[in-house]
């Protein structure tokens, strides 16, 4: 079996755990979280590790099932869609245009939350794309 195929298998026996789990995190805007976002089609973003995790920005809540995320990385591309930040020491780049809403249940641990100016900073980026 090809490695690829062996982590689509994994993902989608994850993705059925967590959606039988009676689990459901709180968040809120502004705050960074380690997310279960999976393997994904074509140029999606993937997740990494036996969790397919990647750090997401809480754009918005729009319910406690529910919340507007977009996803962070390490690495830098020079175009629109790659927005610059420094958070705690380190430099992300937050993927503009992996934006979309993910269930609350995806969402395995909290990695900080971002002060105001910076969050609004990155909602103009975001708008603007």
């Amino acid at each position: 079996m090809t490695d690829k195929i062996s982590k689509i298998i994994n993902w989608s026996l994850l993705k059925v755990r967590m959606d039988h789990a009676f689990r459901n995190v709180y968040v809120i805007k502004k705050e960074i979280w380690w997310a279960s976002i999976g393997m994904n089609i074509g140029h999606e973003e993937n997740g990494k590790n036996s969790l397919f995790e990647r750090p997401v920005l809480v754009l918005r809540r729009y319910s406690n099932h529910l919340a507007l995320v977009v996803p962070l990385s390490s690495k830098f591309k020079t175009n629109r869609y790659y927005f610059k930040i420094e958070y705690k020491g380190r430099i992300s780049s937050v993927l503009v245009s992996q934006i979309r809403v993910i269930s609350t249940k995806r969402f395995i641990r909290k990695i900080g939350t971002l002060d105001r100016a910076l969050f609004e900073t990155i909602q103009k980026e975001v708008s603007v794309h």
